[in-house]
């Protein structure tokens, strides 16, 4: 009898050498589904320098003045073949190509139109000093040419199929959606619509939730009925599973000990059983194989076969906890594993000792329990606060975990490695005391450290309190998750958060992968550097200087 654990790293080994081939599919069918090859953009965006808000074209060292305006660009209609030479402007709508010869834009607001010339000709007066490249987008400040737009694997939603029309892709090679057949077992059971019952008899639900939930999951469908509890009836069912194609083949009921549970005989004369007992409760007596089809007219593939229990509980507690991550990789997401998180029980629970129990619970956010201890929302909220600042960040998961190592290092793993976290802050933890372990669990798990980013808290809490200096914080990078120690208290949690933001979101996507993350440009390396989003935690980190960068020669 396996652990939950090892039987679902054997459904997840055997789907990974299941499911269907990529395919190409036109863009409007590729919502939902998951992308299978890099997209590149084959030209920048914008692919000429356009405006940014109405206004006028100027040469940005004529300052204000009263100038001729020479032509009109409006967006979609290219004043191709005029230049604006020093003393003329040019009008130009929000996303108006730049006529050439102008380096700047002078927003309508800060301009005045004046009267006709006696040719008819516009004349228009400047009111404020333009800046060189002021209110100009430059050709491919966007999307560079040939760039990463997305990666295999990303998930295509509303926001990536204008991604893709965008960079005129129309056919897309995605990961299709599986197909799930499915069917009940059971002489008991009849259909839903059945009226009147006899006796012994009970309606058929589970075949109708499986159904629901498969198509949750965005698959495709195929329902058989209800087999009844013969040899013949199963084979037949399960051959006209394997017909239609599927991927998954799903069976309720007929898994027990009993002299009428034939499913398991059944799948073991058809293929192969990789487990047929679980150590959990509910769903122990699960059942999984893979069928290799033996079709001479068609390739052969391997079809995923679970054998739920006909409890309904059982079932779709075994359905969420096996089948959902086997479509997920079928589908081709690069975690399938469902998303965890951590709670404070309402009350004590009596488990079973020799099995895992899975419990029906809901989740409840509760500020304030009554007993003076942080709830789960005061420990995120300055998170949350950040996250648009970072790019539309979200919570996924919050713990509180006992001041011991083994602890600490085994939710961090857990967040690294198995759920795929980008950025895991640590509270508390990091001070002189016995229990202050936090810095030694984090260090044995990181990979690279990053002495920067407790750099700049360090000096900016500081700022605060001379006490900060008894910090013992660390942060690093294990696999594509960085891990960073912040103070225990909630204002330091927030004044250091302040002081990484800046950095944070570029510091995530240099840890993905994004080569278009390059280091900005800041004093003393261009003395004439437009100031950028890193600026503040440069400076916080040189103690207000021009100089202290690592990045120096």
């Amino acid at each position: 009898m396996l652990q939950v654990e090892e039987a679902l790293a054997a459904v997840l080994s055997t789907a990974a050498s299941a499911g269907a081939a990529p395919r190409d599919v036109p863009l409007h069918e590729a919502l939902g589904l998951v992308l299978a090859e890099d997209v590149r953009a084959p030209d920048p965006l914008p692919p000429f320098r356009a405006s940014i808000k109405d206004g006028y074209a100027v040469v940005a060292s004529d300052g204000p003045g009263e100038y001729p305006v020479i032509t009109e660009s409006r967006a979609g209609n290219d004043a191709v073949g005029v230049v604006v030479a020093p003393g003329t402007v040019a009008y130009v709508t929000t996303g108006g190509p730049i006529p050439d010869g102008a380096d700047a834009v002078v927003q309508v607001e800060d301009t005045e139109k004046m009267p006709a010339g006696a040719d008819g000709s516009k004349r228009v007066r400047i009111l404020a000093r333009a800046t060189e490249g002021q209110d100009i987008r430059n050709v491919g400040c966007d999307i560079e040419k040939d760039s990463l737009v997305l990666k295999s694997g990303e998930h295509i939603g509303p926001a990536e199929i204008g991604l893709l029309a965008t960079v005129g892709v129309t056919t897309v090679k995605v990961y299709p959606r599986p197909t799930i057949a499915v069917f009940s077992t059971g002489d008991e059971l009849v259909q839903p619509a059945t009226a009147t019952l006899s006796r012994g008899q009970i309606r058929d639900s589970n075949r109708a939730m499986l159904l629901a939930a498969a198509v949750q999951q965005k698959c495709k469908v195929v329902d058989l009925g209800i087999a009844e509890d013969t040899e013949e009836s199963l084979k037949e069912h399960m051959d006209a599973a394997l017909s239609s194609g599927a991927d998954i083949i799903l069976t309720s009921g007929g898994v027990s000990m009993g002299d009428r549970d034939l499913v398991k005989p059944c799948l073991a004369k058809m293929g192969k059983i990789h487990f047929e007992k679980i150590r959990m409760k509910p769903g122990k007596p699960l059942t999984f194989a893979e069928i290799v089809t033996q079709d001479t007219s068609k390739p052969s593939k391997t079809v995923l076969a679970f054998g739920l229990p006909g409890n309904p509980v059982s079932c779709m507690v075994c359905f969420n906890l096996f089948v959902v991550p086997a479509i997920r990789l079928l589908s081709g997401w690069s975690n399938p594993h469902l998303q965890r998180v951590h709670a404070r029980l309402s009350h004590p629970l009596r488990s079973d000792p020799h099995r895992t129990e899975f419990h029906r619970a809901v989740i409840r956010w509760v500020l304030d329990d009554g007993s003076g201890r942080p709830g789960g929302p005061r420990a995120v909220s300055v998170v949350n606060s950040s996250s648009e600042k970072l790019g539309g960040a979200t919570v996924v998961a919050t713990a509180v975990v006992p001041d011991e190592v083994d602890k600490i290092k085994g939710i961090l793993v857990q967040w690294s490695d198995i759920d795929h976290v980008n950025l895991i802050l640590t509270l508390g933890g990091t001070g002189f005391t016995k229990r202050d372990v936090t810095p030694e669990a984090t260090k044995s798990v990181i990979e690279k450290e990053a002495p920067g980013l407790t750099f700049v808290m360090l000096q900016e809490s500081l700022k605060i309190t001379p006490f900060a200096m008894l910090s013992r914080a660390t942060a690093g990078i294990r696999g594509s998750t960085l891990i960073i120690n912040m103070p225990g208290n909630p204002n330091a949690v927030a004044e250091c958060m302040e002081a990484l933001l800046p950095a944070l979101k570029h510091a995530l996507k240099q840890i993905k992968g994004d080569k278009r993350e390059k280091h900005p440009l800041h004093t003393p390396h261009a003395a004439a550097a437009p100031v950028d989003q890193w600026e503040r935690s440069f400076r916080a980190a040189s103690g207000g200087g021009g100089g202290g960068c690592s990045c120096e020669p």
